[in-house]
């Protein structure tokens, strides 16, 4: 199998079987956030435990890359402090920014590797960091309620 169709085979299964996927009803931060060029949503839900990531739960519609990736994202933050989430999020915009040169740290984003080739398609790199920068926003208001 050519890896090209692994990512792909990644892609997909996190799309039809989301990780995270149901938005708990308890939250330190809920943000929403849409993509206004293809109508993608994300409403993300953060849960700190002191500096560490505790729950992210999440709920949108959208096409098969932001959907996944979200479920990617939640899937390698939680657990994670917000420092380790940082570099895990820093690394993933790194890749997406690369226009296709790299192809990501697999030992620091795991299965955010398949999403490397959306890097060369401009107008769905949206699609796949929406999820993140949902991520991004609500860490920030958790800590901020927090401390």
């Amino acid at each position: 199998m050519q890896l090209d169709n692994l990512y792909q085979e990644v892609i997909l299964d996190h799309y039809k079987n989301p990780q995270h996927k149901k938005l708990s009803p308890t939250y330190d931060a809920q943000v929403h956030h849409i993509n206004p060029s293809c109508g993608d949503e994300i409403t993300l839900n953060v849960t700190l435990s002191g500096d560490t990531v505790a729950n992210v739960s999440w709920d949108g519609v959208g096409c098969s890359i932001s959907q996944a990736s979200v479920s990617i994202l939640s899937d390698l933050v939680l657990g994670k402090t917000l420092a380790q989430a940082q570099e895990i999020s820093d690394s993933f915009m790194a890749l997406m920014q690369s226009k296709g040169t790299q192809t990501g740290d697999e030992n620091l984003l795991e299965d955010a590797v398949a999403l490397a080739g959306v890097s060369q398609y401009p107008a769905r790199i949206k699609c796949a960091l929406l999820g993140w920068m949902a991520f991004k926003d609500a860490s920030v208001q958790a800590l901020a309620k927090n401390q």
